[in-house]
C-alpha cells in the first residue's frame, strides 16, 4: 500500500492493481500533461496534471465501490479502469484531441491498444485482468464501468473539483462526497437514491459555471486553436507522425513546434503569451447553421476565404467552432416517488440551463492584433454573420473592452 498526500482529497491509500500500475510508463506519462492543457496562461496556478486527477478518480472509485459493497476482481476491474482512465490522451489533455482523432481515428478514450502495451499489459495480467475488459470499463461499455464513465461519474466528480480548486474559481465545488454517497445499482444500472434530485442538479449548475469561466474562456480558446493549427502544420510539415503526436507529453510536443521551423512562431507566440485576439466574438443566433456544423474542412477553407479577402497570411486567421451545446448529465438517472426517472424528465433546472448553454455559445474568430480589424470585417462577410458589426473586433471597439480581455 502506498499513501498519496492529495491537494483535494487529503491521503488517498493506493494498493493491488492500482498500487503497481501507478509506477508504470503509461501512467507516470500523465505527470507531463495539463489537467486544463494551456488554461494556465490564464489562471496561473492551473498546472494540475492528468496524474493527480487520475489519483483522485480512483481515491472515489473506491469510495464508491465501498458503498455499493463490490469487491473482489468486479472493484479491482474498476479500480484500474479508475487509474488509467486518461492514459489515451494527447498532449495538453484536450486541446489536440480532434486532431489527433482526424489521422488516427481513436479518442483519448480508445485505449485498447494502450493496455496490450508490455508494462500496463503485464501488470493487469499478474492480477489476473483482461486489457480489452478494463478498455471497456474506461468507455463505460459495462454497467460497473459507469462508476468511471457515465452520466454520473467519479471523474467528472474530480476534475471539476480539482480543476476548481487550481484555478482559485469556487464554482465547480461541489458535494462530491453526498454524490458518492448516494449513488445505488438497481438492475445494473447506476443511480442516485431518493431525495437527491438536487444533489444531481448541482452537478449540472458547476459544469454550467465552470464553462465559460474556465473550460472555455476566450483566451483558453485562442490558446488551443493555435495549437490546434500548430499541430496540423507539425504533422504536414514535420518529422512527427500522427501515432508519435499521439504519445508526447506536453514537454514534447512544445519542444517539437519549437525544433521545426513551420511551427517555430506559433511555439513563440505560446511561451511568449503574445496570442492572438478576438476579431469576432458572435452569438449563435448570429450564426448561419451551416456553420455552425460545418466539418473541419470546411472551416479551413472558411478560413483560407476570410485570409485572402483580409490580406494576411493563411496561417494568421483561426475560426474557431464549438459543438453544438449539450447535456448529457441530464440523463442521470434519480429515484423519484420510488421511480426511475431522467433527471432531465424531472428537473425544471435543466431546461433553463439548456438556455444558458445555448447564451454562453459563441463563435470565435482569431488573428494576430494588428490584423483584427481587417480579418473582422472579412470574416464578418464570408461568414455571413448577421452582427451589424456589433461583435466584431475587440481592437475596432476599444470602449467594449475590459482588463479581462488581456488574460
Amino acid at each position: 500500500m502506498k499513501t498519496i498526500k492529495d491537494s483535494v482529497h487529503d491521503h488517498i491509500e493506493v494498493e493491488g492493481v492500482a498500487r503497481a500500475l501507478l509506477d508504470t510508463p503509461a501512467v507516470q506519462r500523465l505527470r507531463r500533461i495539463k489537467q486544463l492543457g494551456p488554461a494556465h496562461l490564464v489562471y496561473p496556478s492551473a498546472n494540475h496534471t492528468r496524474f493527480e486527477h487520475s489519483i483522485g478518480v480512483y481515491h472515489l472509485a473506491c469510495e464508491a465501490l465501498d458503498h455499493l459493497g463490490i469487491e473482489g476482481k468486479r472493484a479491482e476491474r474498476v479500480k484500474a479502469a479508475a487509474i488509467l482512465h486518461d492514459v489515451g490522451h494527447g498532449p495538453y489533455s484536450h486541446t489536440i484531441e480532434e486532431v489527433i482523432h482526424r489521422h488516427t481515428g481513436k479518442y483519448h478514450d480508445d485505449v485498447h491498444d494502450l493496455l496490450d502495451e508490455r508494462t500496463v499489459g503485464g501488470v493487469l495480467a499478474d492480477h489476473d485482468l483482461d486489457p480489452d475488459t478494463i478498455a471497456d470499463f474506461i468507455a463505460g461499455e459495462t454497467n460497473l464501468g459507469q462508476i468511471v464513465a457515465g452520466e454520473l461519474d467519479v471523474d467528472r466528480m474530480d476534475y471539476l473539483v480539482r480543476d476548481a480548486h487550481h484555478t482559485g474559481v469556487p464554482y465547480g465545488t461541489i458535494d462530491h462526497a453526498r454524490l458518492v454517497r448516494e449513488l445505488t445499482l438497481i438492475d445494473g444500472e447506476l443511480v442516485l437514491a431518493e431525495g437527491n434530485v438536487p444533489t444531481a442538479e448541482s452537478l449540472l449548475l458547476a459544469r454550467a459555471l465552470m464553462n465559460p469561466t474556465v473550460y472555455n474562456h476566450h483566451v483558453t480558446r485562442i490558446c488551443r486553436g493555435i495549437l490546434q493549427r500548430a499541430s496540423e502544420r507539425l504533422l504536414a510539415d514535420g518529422d512527427v507522425a500522427p501515432e508519435q503526436l499521439r504519445r508526447m507529453d506536453d514537454h514534447d510536443l512544445f519542444s517539437a513546434l519549437r525544433a521545426t521551423p513551420e511551427t517555430r512562431e506559433f511555439a513563440r507566440r505560446l511561451g511568449d503569451r503574445d496570442l492572438y485576439k478576438r476579431a469576432v466574438w458572435a452569438e449563435m443566433d448570429d450564426v448561419p447553421e451551416e456553420i455552425i456544423d460545418a466539418g473541419h474542412d470546411d472551416i479551413r477553407e472558411y478560413e483560407a476565404e476570410i485570409a485572402v479577402n483580409a490580406g494576411v497570411d493563411g496561417d494568421e486567421v483561426i475560426v474557431d467552432v464549438l459543438d453544438r451545446p449539450s447535456m448529457t448529465e441530464s440523463a442521470t438517472r434519480v429515484i423519484v416517488n420510488g421511480e426511475i426517472r431522467r433527471l432531465g424528465q424531472q428537473s425544471t433546472l435543466v431546461s433553463a440551463l439548456r438556455q444558458v448553454q445555448r447564451e454562453q455559445w459563441r463563435l470565435g474568430v482569431y488573428a494576430p492584433a494588428d490584423a483584427t480589424d481587417a480579418v473582422g470585417h472579412a470574416a464578418e462577410s464570408v461568414l455571413e454573420l448577421e452582427t451589424d458589426g456589433a461583435l466584431v473586433s475587440e481592437v475596432r471597439s476599444p470602449g467594449t473592452r475590459t482588463t479581462l480581455d488581456e488574460f
